[in-house]
């Protein structure tokens, strides 16, 4: 059976590294309760994760085709429990990607592809909790799925 692995050791205060596959991640926590704010929390490697999962996933399907992208950014935006235990109630995830307008239907396609069948992180959190995405291409929004928030004076159908 195939697995990872990933070392932690603690360095004193709040501040752990870890070991994954070589590479060394400090973790620590802000000054207020305890930390040398020497590197983030926890919690958002979450949605690190998920960005690279996608994002690798996204890069790989336009390559095989020929594609190149002029930019690619993305934000991950966890929503945040309000009580103990702290954890994301929800993720969104918004693409934004810079290329030829002869390549949004690629772009497109390969986002969907990695939501929908490749991205083993977004896949996991799946199970969990909502996981939306948005993609602008070239500084347009071409896709949404987020959602639209309920106010007051209005009520979903």
């Amino acid at each position: 059976m195939a697995q990872h692995e990933v070392e932690t050791q603690w360095m004193g205060k709040m501040q752990f590294n870890s070991s994954v596959f070589g590479h060394s991640i400090v973790m620590d926590a802000p000054e207020r309760v305890g930390g040398e704010n020497r590197g983030p929390i926890p919690k958002p490697f979450i949605l690190t994760a998920l960005s690279g999962c996608t994002g690798m996933d996204v890069v790989s399907f336009l390559r095989k085709e020929g594609i190149e992208l002029k930019g690619f950014d993305l934000n991950v935006v966890g929503e945040l429990s309000k009580q103990a235990p702290i954890v994301y109630t929800a993720v969104h995830i918004i693409y934004r990607i810079e290329g030829d307008a002869n390549h949004q239907q690629a772009v497109w396609d390969a986002i969907q592809l990695s939501q929908e069948q490749y991205c083993g992180v977004s896949f996991m959190l799946k199970k969990i909790m909502p996981v939306t995405w948005e993609i602008h291409f070239n500084g347009k929004m071409i896709f949404d799925n987020k959602p639209k928030m309920q106010t007051d004076n209005q009520v979903l159908s």
